[in-house]
This record gives structure tokens, sequence and C-alpha cells, in this order.
């Protein structure tokens, strides 16, 4: 059976199963997406795992290790209210007993003046509904990523289109965006997506996280303002908030006010985020740091921990493959367990995060940040213990070298590198540092 055929009846059958949602009140949907959502919480590890890694990477949210579950598990609800939505939406006619625009005069007095904007905003609460709220008062692009199944995403596109809209594809969105602030739209940004392959980077609840500076751009070229565009959903419907608007300084240079104009959007978004943090997409690889490609997909996270032996002799081997682990691993964000005997022994991850440990269970205290832990010990609690959390692997240096196809004589650093590397990279051995 062709790949096509199988996307149609995939779409078909979905359409088939959520159909009966269009004749529900929302109410009852927000209702059914919260124990739906639970129940993914609970079924559904992974998703589990990345939304309270990535609420631990939120260094500047300052969460408890008590809340950092809870929220997770209310933003995977979030999700699940608004994928259930879109049947809902697909017949809405009357948007505004659903949407309530808490300042639509702030944008207004620009887009009067026929000359366009950038709408910018993150995946808040149910963010389809922006786009919707703000075509039904001006003429406006947005820029969306399509989904794999073509049937589907022709469907989605329909409900976004439906008041006038019209969607751009990613490698339009310069060209195309350009065109349509120059025929006085805005275009509507959903720029809090991880995009290691952009040059750019900006603090994002205090860690570097890649990311577009389209908005930016569009506006230094074009002269025309950037308005950040909230959402937030309370008792059943949905109020929109439109910030002040950040105008660009042509005179200063282009790298400049990028970087100002960049961070004067993030930071407002980040506002709007910490004042309900569970309606934002924590399942979402916001600080993720590399392309597919390079590491193989079970090795390829952001946040690591690396655990360090007791022992002297195992403790400076494991300390000589540091150097190693840096390299596979150039921009993720380090967790080091160091035993406090060797508290004052210098380390080559100078940037890690250290967590000094005096007897083996204290490593087993609850720590959400890593999605990946590699540790040099023989203690059996290890793994269980970190798999509960967050961790979406945990490899003793023993089973990495029984994954490894080179000779069990081979230097270690050699052998981190073949099990790490995808077979493409695997050339790279030479450049990268030796034992």
């Amino acid at each position: 059976m062709s790949r096509m055929i199988l996307h149609r009846l995939s779409y078909l059958f979905l359409r088939l199963l959520t159909l009966p949602l269009a004749l529900l009140s929302y109410p009852l949907i927000h209702r059914l997406g919260v124990k739906a959502g639970t129940l993914l919480f609970y079924l559904y590890p992974k998703w589990r795992k990345r939304a309270q890694s990535n609420l631990a990477l939120a260094q500047d949210l300052k969460l408890s290790l008590q809340k950092i579950p809870r929220l997770a598990k209310e933003s995977i609800q979030n999700l699940l209210i608004t994928c259930l939505e879109y049947p809902k939406l697909f017949w809405e006619k009357e948007l505004s007993r659903l949407v309530h625009p808490t300042n639509p005069c702030h944008p207004k007095a620009v887009m009067e003046e026929g000359k366009g904007a950038i709408f910018f905003c993150g995946h808040q609460a149910n963010w389809e509904l922006l786009f919707l709220d703000s075509t039904s008062r001006y003429p406006g692009v947005a820029i969306g990523r399509p989904v794999k199944n073509p049937f589907l995403y022709q469907w989605i596109t329909a409900i976004r289109e439906k008041q006038g809209g019209k969607m751009l594809l990613p490698k339009e969105a310069l060209k195309e965006g350009l065109r349509a602030l120059k025929a006085g739209k805005f275009v509507g940004i959903v720029g809090d997506q991880g995009m290691p392959d952009s040059n750019f980077s900006s603090p994002f609840f205090g860690r570097r996280a890649w990311t577009s500076p389209l908005p930016a751009l569009l506006s230094y070229r074009t002269g025309r303002p950037i308005f950040v565009c909230t959402l937030k959903r309370e008792k059943g419907k949905y109020s929109t908030r439109y910030s002040d608007p950040i105008w660009p300084n042509q005179s200063d240079p282009y790298e400049k006010e990028v970087t100002r104009l960049m961070g004067a959007l993030l930071h407002l978004l980040e506002e709007s985020i910490r004042e309900t943090p569970s309606q934002w997409l924590w399942i979402h690889n916001r600080w993720k740091q590399q392309l597919p490609g390079r590491l193989k997909r079970q090795f390829r996270h952001d946040s690591l921990a690396l655990i360090l032996p007791e022992k002297e002799n195992s403790f400076l081997h494991a300390l000589s493959l540091l150097s190693t682990f840096r390299a596979l691993y150039p921009l993720e964000f380090f967790t080091l367990f160091v035993p406090e005997r060797f508290k004052e022994h210098p380390l080559p991850l100078s940037d890690a995060e250290l967590f000094f440990y005096r007897t083996p269970d204290e490593i087993l205290l609850p720590n959400f940040l890593p999605k990946l832990v590699f540790h040099f010990s023989d203690n059996p609690r290890i793994k269980p213990h970190f798999l509960s959390l967050s961790a979406m692997g945990v490899y003793s240096f023993e089973e990495l070298k029984k994954l490894s196809s080179l000779n069990q004589n081979a230097a270690d650093s050699h052998i981190l590198k073949h099990v790490l590397l995808t077979g493409d990279y695997i050339n790279t051995l030479n450049h990268l540092p030796q034992e």
C-alpha cells in the first residue's frame, strides 16, 4: 500500500473519529482534554519526560521539584484541549463567542496606515486562535510548517485560512513576508521553536536557545513594528493581548538592532508564559542544540548528566573522557555529579552544573534536568532512578562498550565516538580530542 493511500486512510479515520467533537460545547471539550491529557501524561512517558526536563531547563522560572510534574501534566492537558478543538473550529462561524481581544486598539492605528506590521507569538493555549482572530480584523499571512500527512495539513490550513488569511511555507517566509508588508498586511510568526540550524541565539528563561531572527529582519528591512501577541485560556474562553509596538531603529547596525528587537519580543513572550506556564507547549524541544544526522537519535538530547565514580582510578579515567563528551556535545547542557572528595580537582567541563555528592544515595535525589545520563558506576539503582524522572536513556560506560563494534582494546574515546556518532560522522574521529 502506498504512503499516500496510508496518509489518506489515516486522515479519514481521524476525521471520522473526531467528528462528534464538533457537536460538543467548548467547556465540555476542555474537560475531555483534561482527562485525555492526564492519561497521556502517564501512558506516554516521552512527552512527560521532555516536558519535565524542559521545565527544569527554564532556570529563570525557579520551579520547585513538586511543581515541575504538575505543570508538565497541565501542559499536556492544554495540548490535548487544543487538539480536540480543531473539529469544532472547522465548523465555527462565530469566533467572537470564543475569543475576546483585551486591547485590539493597539495594532489598529498601525494597521490603518496601510503599511503592515509583524505579529509575533508563541505556542500558548490554542495558538491557532491568534491568527484566526487577527485575520478577522486585518488582512494577514502567517508562516506554518507542514505536517507529514498532506491531507491532514490541508484540513488544518483550511481552518487557519477561514477568516481570510493565507499560510506561507517557511521557504517562502522572507520573500512573501516582505511582499505582504508592502501590501499593508500583517505577517504572523510563531517564533518560540528551537532552530539549531539558525545562526542566531537568544536567552530563553536563562538558557541559550536558537531561534529564527525573521521577525527582527522583516522589521529592520521595512521599518515596520513588531507586536507581541499573547493568548490565555480562562473559564472556557480565550483572551488575546497585543503589546505596544516595538519599532526598529534603522540607523543602528543590523546585528545590534536584531539582537535588541529579538531580546525585547522574547522577553515579553517569557513574561506572558510566566503568568500561565501550564498553557505553553513544554513538550517542544525549545533548547535543542544539534540538528539530526550527527549523533544517533537515541543519544541526541539537549540536557545530559555525567556521573563520576568515587574510586580514584575510575574517577581519573572518567575525567579523561570529559573532553570527548564535550566534543560530541559542544553546546549541550551538562550536569556533572562529582564525589565530594574531588571537589577541588580541576574539571574540563567548566560550564557544567556541578552536583557534589558524599554518598551514592545523594545521586538518587530527584533531578528533572537530564534527558540522557552517562555514568561510570556499577550502582544498579542509577538506571531505574533517572528513567523514572526525565531521562530517555541511562548508560553505564560498560554498556556503551558493549554497543561498540570496535575491538575492546580500542581507546575508550574512540569507542565513545563510534557508539554515539552516526556512520556519516565517523570520519570526524581524527578531529575530536583523544584520550
